[in-house]
């Protein structure tokens, strides 16, 4: 990579008073968090995508339970790498703006409570536009909590009775409009947006970097390959967020 995209990109990171950053799958792949549909998504004989729905949770709650439980235990052996730190640092120091993430695995939150060593500011904790899979919610008030084993009976809300479900955003839901605007609304005002391990493609997600650009802000992509969005940036970096991403921020 010429020496000249990483003076640049490191002037756009220093110069900015405003960053927002928005990460996607690629960046916790570097953990060991296994994609939606790696080579091992099937789980005994069922897809992702019959599971993560609401009508598999109505129809069978006990096997879409069961399944999140073996998602949790998985994630539970992945910590955050290079890439999850060097932006929790970067925003306990800079405090503007702030991290969005299409991830669902906490690492985000795991590596700002690392860096921290007490509790991070806001800037420095994710906006999870997809939810969280360390999270129960209530399918009906909404009530959250953290993450329980599954015991031999269905978990219940305590206050509504309802079914206590994975704080996750399944397939035919809509992403929380607060969670979303909340999102939209660092992106128009960032003069940066640092889009990492994602191809940037699926909305409303990938309307956050157009955001910043039409603000007349700028886009630095890093990325181990060209996405659809590398014609928008200002720069395209590559290679490994664990790699790239403490190179870029801390020296800024």
């Amino acid at each position: 990579m010429e020496q000249g995209q990483w003076r640049e990109a490191r002037r756009l990171v220093r110069e900015a008073g405003r960053v927002v950053a928005l990460t996607g799958a690629g960046i916790s792949a570097e953990s060991g968090v296994p994609t939606f549909r790696d080579a091992g998504g099937l789980w005994r004989s069922y897809r992702p995508e019959e599971l993560a729905t609401p009508e598999a949770l109505i129809r069978d709650p006990r096997t879409v339970l069961e399944w999140y439980a073996w998602r949790r235990s998985r994630l539970s052996r992945c910590r955050p790498n290079a890439g999850h730190r060097a932006l929790a640092r970067f925003f306990l120091k800079r405090g503007e703006a702030g991290l969005v993430t299409q991830n669902v695995d906490g690492l985000h939150t795991h590596a700002a409570l690392e860096e921290a060593g007490d509790a991070p500011p806001d800037p420095a904790l994710p906006i999870e536009l997809h939810g969280a899979v360390g999270r129960d919610r209530c399918n009906g008030c909404e009530t959250r909590w953290p993450a329980e084993p599954l015991a031999d009976s269905l978990p219940r809300c305590a206050s509504c009775g309802d079914l206590r479900r994975p704080d996750v955003v399944l397939f035919g839901e809509t992403l929380d409009p607060e969670v979303l605007e909340r999102a939209r609304l660092l992106a128009e005002r960032a003069d940066l947006c640092l889009v990492v391990g994602t191809s940037a493609v699926v909305y409303p997600a990938a309307a956050l970097p157009l955001a910043t650009r039409e603000s007349g802000g700028h886009i630095v992509e890093v990325n181990v390959r060209s996405t659809a969005l590398t014609e928008a940036a200002t720069i395209a970096l590559r290679g490994e967020a664990g790699t790239v991403l403490p190179a870029l921020l801390d020296c800024c």
